[in-house]
């Protein structure tokens, strides 16, 4: 079982979904990944990503895909790529990673609640 926090530790935590504007290849990363810069609206602005979730996407879909993603951690030095949000995902039964999007369209840069 997980550790319980409080509401004030998850309202610490800010998830927004962001709109997928360009997405490339990663080949230099360890593990297979893909490249992602991401709109999350006028509050947070633009961000990148690098995701392993090659066994279930290739770039070119991704582009207008709305995604989750974690907008407040510090960035990350990935190889020669700067992550500047954590995209959210589960695994599937095989461990490929399934990204985590609303079922409907939303505002780009809304906050989960």
């Amino acid at each position: 079982m997980a550790e319980e926090i409080t509401f004030e530790d998850f309202e610490k935590v800010d998830i927004r979904v962001g709109e997928v504007l360009r997405a490339e290849p990663f080949p230099e990363a360890r593990k297979p990944a893909i490249k992602l810069w991401i709109d999350f609206g006028p509050t947070v602005g633009e961000k990148r990503s690098s995701a392993q979730i090659t066994a279930h996407y290739d770039p070119e879909m991704l582009i207008g895909k709305q995604v989750l993603a974690v907008v407040n951690f510090p960035p990350r030095q990935i190889g020669p790529f700067m992550s500047e949000v954590l995209v959210l995902g589960l695994a599937d039964l095989e461990g490929g990673i399934v990204l985590v999007s609303p079922d409907q369209v939303v505002p780009t840069g809304e906050r989960l609640r």
